[in-house]
């Protein structure tokens, strides 16, 4: 059996040896072999840089967005492929809809998030513009640009399709091309992926990579442009932390490692009510879900001294029906581990863990079966243990990958928080509970020591994702021995494949650079109102001046009663007089907005199709009876939509009174049509 193919430098590489042989978690069978032997990774990094990068910058983010939307809806056709692969690693049929439809609806997800929050452009820009100077004539602005390497993502055994692409989709959206490296025992089902997405051509020639086999000398040849994505142990991860290299160059290092996940179950939750129950239900799942293989399962599971009998013996009643076996079998609940080499790792965290308490459901030598032989698969019983001395170290530093989790007592919020942070840092954890003082201290209290906090009641259990789920739009990771990493996070996930730069200039030259119109920057006023350009006609600075409109008694009092809003600042001479900020009554910043509006709008049917809403409006300078408006609108940020008619324009508009004063600053937004929209 020939091993694994890698895809490198543009092509598919067979390794020149045997490679070292992968087993079907279930039967034991030789599923395929592995090597990387003759792939060279210099070039393959160098291959990435040179091909992959330049293709996909020039890219806008919306471009490369759409391409990870239609990647994933071509993945999803290839589903069922997936599924049926996956049952080889152990996996059921729901653990590999957690794994594949996971890893695709992150895809979906960042497609989501580059076309909806960051711009149709190249560059991402942080924040405003600092200005530097008392005239004016210096600013400043912190930009993003994508970093000009590549993408190292090292994934564990448990996770082979959802791994790579939660990593690939934020870096592809960044535009940094990804190699990958799967972790040998589940790498076919990798393998199968990368197949499909290189025979679907979506994705630019460089962007994606993959080794199946070791790293090699990789870590010799990373520069400060490329970024490191690791999950696995907290060992592993330490070791390439430190690396020589990455040390040195100070490579972007993000690290998500297993962790000693709690759930604390509330005082308020008695035996028979919903949290109660709720906490049970998370529990079991967490185990039993991926045969317990999650960074993110409950390892330790909290309860008050006085429920943990109660707590002990529901959970046992529904382990008590778990099926183990054959995960093709409709049956079966859980299946067995991803290797026999790691049941034998569990079977050796268990021997330190139980001498500290006792075992409450399950053996870890012997498990009943269906449809498969105990022994040459994988399988193990799942294992509840309970340790009545919390302060026995063991639960708190050894963990057991697998389906183990151990009970233990505390007697106060306080405690509760005390025993989460003894686990030195967490992916996740959660709080079953209805009391909401109870759920504040404990969640602020365990916070930092944590990445993402669940809190679960009978209301949020309607539509939770559960506690072992983590989603794209959120940061997973966690600090101390979870890695001190973030990966995901929506937009921080992508940025985190940039590099963040002061840029500092006259606002003239900062608006060429960023492409987008500086306050103090050059304007543009034509005979042609700005209004009338189709969005390929239109530039940033592009400037209309109108006014100046008188503000009368009259009208104030006509829009108090025409919109009922009669705020006494508007209505009431004396107690507008009596308030610290006002001279007398004022008009309703909203009536300035308005008036605004009627000032700078052009009536007639064109370009513009829809005003679709206001940003950072503040209002700055009372208006008084007899004070003059004027507005100067200034295109801001042209936006094109792909695959649109139309395009986002983003509008500075500044109200200014007599004297020059703003008394109102604020951005339109408006729905501009294309020339041949």
């Amino acid at each position: 059996m020939a091993p694994l193919s890698s895809y490198v430098t543009g092509s598919w590489h067979v390794s020149r040896d045997e490679g070292a042989p992968l087993h079907d978690a279930v039967t034991g069978e030789e599923v395929a072999r592995i090597s990387s032997a003759g792939v060279d990774f210099r070039a393959a990094l160098e291959y990435g840089r040179r091909t992959g990068g330049p293709a996909l910058r020039e890219l806008t983010f919306h471009q490369r967005a759409a391409l990870l939307k239609a990647l994933a809806s071509h993945l999803r056709g290839h589903r069922d492929e997936l599924y049926a692969l996956s049952l080889r690693t152990g996996a059921t049929l729901n653990d590999s809809r957690f794994d594949v439809d996971g890893g695709i609806g992150a895809l979906f997800s960042y497609s989501s998030k580059g076309r909806r929050e960051l711009p149709n452009a190249t560059v991402h820009l942080d924040g405003g513009v600092e200005p530097l100077s008392k005239g004016g004539s210096f600013a400043g602005q912190h930009v993003y640009t994508p970093l000009r390497g590549v993408a190292v993502q090292i994934n564990a055994f448990n996770f082979p399709v959802w791994g790579p692409l939660e990593k690939l989709a934020p870096a592809f959206v960044a535009g940094m091309p990804s190699l990958v490296k799967p972790a040998g025992q589940t790498a076919y089902v990798t393998a199968r992926l990368v197949e499909l997405i290189i025979a679907s051509g979506i994705l630019p020639e460089g962007a994606l990579q993959l080794v199946c086999g070791s790293a090699g000398d990789l870590f010799e040849h990373l520069t400060e442009q490329d970024v490191v994505a690791f999950t696995g142990s907290a060992s592993t991860a330490q070791k390439l932390r430190t690396h020589p290299v990455v040390a040195a160059r100070s490579v972007r290092f993000n690290a998500e490692a297993d962790s000693l996940n709690c759930s604390i179950l509330g005082p308020d939750a008695a035996p028979g009510g919903a949290e109660f129950d709720l906490f049970v239900e998370q529990l079991v799942t967490e185990m039993t879900v991926k045969a317990g293989q999650k960074c993110t399962a409950i390892r330790r599971a909290l309860v008050p001294a006085e429920s943990l009998d109660a707590v002990a013996e529901a959970v046992a009643a529904r382990l008590a029906k778990v099926t183990v076996g054959d995960p093709a079998d409709p049956s079966v609940r859980m299946g067995a581990l991803a290797s026999v080499g790691q049941r034998e790792e569990v079977r050796r965290a268990l021997k330190a863990l139980i001498p500290a308490g006792s075992v409450v459901y399950g053996d870890p030598e012997r498990v009943e079966v269906v449809g498969a032989d105990a022994e040459r698969g994988a399988f193990i019983s799942p294992l509840l243990l309970r340790v009545d001395d919390a302060d026995r170290p063991e639960p708190h530093e050894v963990e057991a990958f697998g389906p183990v989790s151990t009970l233990m007592p505390y007697d106060s919020a306080a405690r509760a928080v005390e025993l989460a942070a003894r686990g030195q840092g967490s992916l996740v954890g959660s709080v079953v509970t209805g009391d909401r003082d109870f759920a504040r201290e404990v969640v602020l209290g365990a916070a930092p020591w944590h990445g993402r906090l669940l809190v679960l009641d009978a209301e949020a259990a309607k539509e939770s994702t559960g506690h072992g789920s983590p989603l794209p739009v959120l940061v997973h990771g966690g600090p101390g021995r979870a890695g001190g990493g973030e990966e995901m996070g929506g937009v921080r996930g992508v940025l985190h494949h940039m590099n963040r730069t002061a840029v500092q200039a006259s606002p003239s030259m900062l608006g060429a650079i960023t492409g987008r119109w500086v306050p103090g920057g050059e304007r543009t006023v034509t005979d042609v109102h700005p209004f009338r350009k189709h969005l390929e006609d239109l530039r940033p600075g592009d400037t209309v001046v109108a006014g100046p409109r008188r503000v009368d008694l009259a009208d104030i009092e006509h829009f108090a009663e025409f919109t009922g809003d009669t705020f006494y600042a508007h209505m009431d001479e004396e107690a507008a007089r009596a308030n610290p900020f006002f001279d007398g009554r004022v008009a309703h910043g909203y009536l300035i907005v308005s008036l605004a509006a009627g000032l700078f709008v052009d009536p007639d049917p064109g370009p513009v199709l829809a005003n679709y809403g206001l940003e950072n409006l503040r209002f700055l300078t009372p208006v008084y009876p007899g004070d003059e408006l004027t507005v100067t609108l200034t295109a801001k940020q042209i936006d094109p939509r792909e695959g649109a008619g139309h395009g986002e324009v983003r509008w500075d508009a500044d109200v200014t009174k007599q004297d020059g004063s703003s008394v109102a600053k604020y951005d339109v937004l408006t729905l501009v049509a294309r020339r041949d929209g």
